[in-house]
């Protein structure tokens, strides 16, 4: 294990939403476990984390505050353009300080996506913009929780669109394209099960031909290439049983089959991490949560929850961390 604590960046994203106010629980959390420099607009950095110029001004521990800029101010729980700005040059910031190699991974807080596109960015969310600045196309999201992995044959389209993807060629590449990316995290054998599409992964054809015609035969070009993988399983179970261990990693069809699992499974635990780009790239499941910014308990703490973001940052160190072994 590194002798030192992993070093990682933290946007805030969007400052009317609730990134302000689970940022610095999260930092606190993660003390013991890693340095965090957080990039943002300096009008919500908390008192007891420093203002730096650079990662490398945390020294062995702690944390620091990287200025990002932003509008002199705005409405929280709105989508704004000035919001939309600040929440983009924080990732601007992040993505670079990942690509020269300056921080160990990349932790990204919640955006909203029409304050991006407000902002001029007209994108799918932060991962394609990452890619595009990153200049790679062969990219993907992986969702983390517990012992289940599941990546994304396809991501943010509808669903009629993702069948029509669902190919023997794509379906071959993003099973290659899995084993790479659980390679990228350590584990050097890995087996992956491939969810079926149909109601039982089609009992045979009975219930759709997918399986036969285009599932079944991705399967066995990517055994014929040397990886272990099973399937079509049944998606009512294939998640279940990822879940329990039974497998490294699954591949999902389309973004619900996914992520309905995974936030089913994880509930506040859950990650999504972007295998493809240059750098490690994660984040919370969660949006920027308007409808609960500013809000309090009754004792006083925020009504967001920041273990999701703690989890975030806790997963990447522990990924920087097996990987340096």
């Amino acid at each position: 294990m590194p002798s030192v604590k992993p070093l990682l960046a933290l946007t805030v994203g969007d400052p009317s939403g609730i990134g302000p106010e689970i940022t610095p629980l999260a930092v606190r959390a993660m003390r013991d476990e890693a340095r965090v420099v957080v990039l943002g607009h300096r009008a919500v950095r908390p008192d007891w984390i420093p203002l730096v110029e650079e990662p490398s001004a945390l020294g062995a521990a702690g944390a620091g505050w990287i200025e990002t800029g932003g509008p002199p101010e705005w409405r929280v729980g709105e989508v704004q353009r000035s919001c939309g700005e600040a929440a983009l040059s924080a990732l601007r910031k992040g993505h670079d300080l990942a690509s020269a190699g300056e921080v160990d991974a990349l932790v990204t807080g919640p955006v909203n996506k029409a304050a991006m596109h407000a902002a001029g960015e007209l994108v799918e969310g932060q991962t394609e913009l990452l890619s595009r600045w990153s200049g790679v196309e062969r990219y993907e999201m992986m969702g983390l929780t517990g012992k289940l992995r599941v990546l994304l044959a396809t991501r943010h389209v509808s669903l009629r669109e993702a069948l029509n993807r669902i190919t023997v060629e794509h379906v071959l590449d993003r099973l290659l394209f899995l084993r790479e990316a659980l390679f990228s995290i350590g584990l050097t054998d890995p087996l992956v099960a491939l969810a079926g599409l149909n109601p039982h992964a089609g009992e045979g054809g009975l219930f759709g031909r997918e399986e036969v015609e285009i599932l079944e035969p991705a399967v066995e070009r990517a055994r014929a290439a040397g990886m272990r993988v099973q399937g079509p399983l049944a998606p009512d179970s294939v998640f279940i049983r990822g879940l329990r261990g039974d497998f490294d990693a699954v591949l999902a069809l389309y973004h619900d089959q996914a992520f309905i699992p995974l936030k089913l499974a994880g509930g506040s635990s859950g990650v999504t991490f972007v295998p493809g780009l240059p750098y490690r790239r994660f984040s919370p499941m969660h949006g920027t949560a308007f409808d609960i910014v500013g809000k309090r308990r009754a004792d006083g703490q925020p009504v967001a929850d920041p273990e999701n973001l703690t989890e975030a940052l806790r997963v990447a160190s522990r990924i920087t961390r097996r990987t340096a072994d």
